[in-house]
């Protein structure tokens, strides 16, 4: 029993420090990058439900869960922080404070459109006033670049 409660204080240890060095590589976990990460769960979370109960996935040929497709949409958020990463070692580089912010927030103006798009494929309405919260962030994204 020893045993066991010493590894899992190793290895929710190395999961700290793992979970720190990234934070710190991000830039940090504010409020711009926890609504990100959030936003993404909820996106793989609503195309699983997509895929898996409505059969309607755009990313399989009968539209219903695919490990493969699961897997892309993985790499795909994986490389949204990596991205991310890049973008805030450039705001170091440069002295400028807000290439990150604007990357992030591109990025969060997509996971919203494709959350809203899941949601129109299980036949959820939406309210206008999400979709123009959406458009109004999409514009200030693309005003920024």
């Amino acid at each position: 029993m020893e045993k066991i409660n010493s590894f899992k204080i190793i290895l929710l240890t190395a999961f700290g420090v793992a979970g720190s060095g990234l934070s710190k590589l991000l830039g940090g976990f504010d409020m711009t990058l926890q609504i990100l990460i959030v936003l993404m769960i909820a996106d793989y979370v609503t195309g699983l439900i997509v895929a898996g109960v409505f059969k309607k996935s755009g990313k399989t040929e009968t539209g219903a869960l695919e490990s493969r497709a699961g897997w892309k949409g993985l790499c795909r958020k994986g490389m949204v922080l990596l991205i991310v990463l890049v973008a805030t070692q450039l705001d170091k580089v440069t002295g400028i404070d807000f290439i990150r912010n604007t990357v992030i927030l591109g990025y969060v103006a997509n996971e919203a459109i494709s959350i809203t798009e899941n949601a129109g494929l299980m036949g959820v309405p939406l309210p206008g006033v999400l979709t123009n919260a959406i458009n109004v962030l999409k514009q200030k994204a693309e005003s920024e670049e």
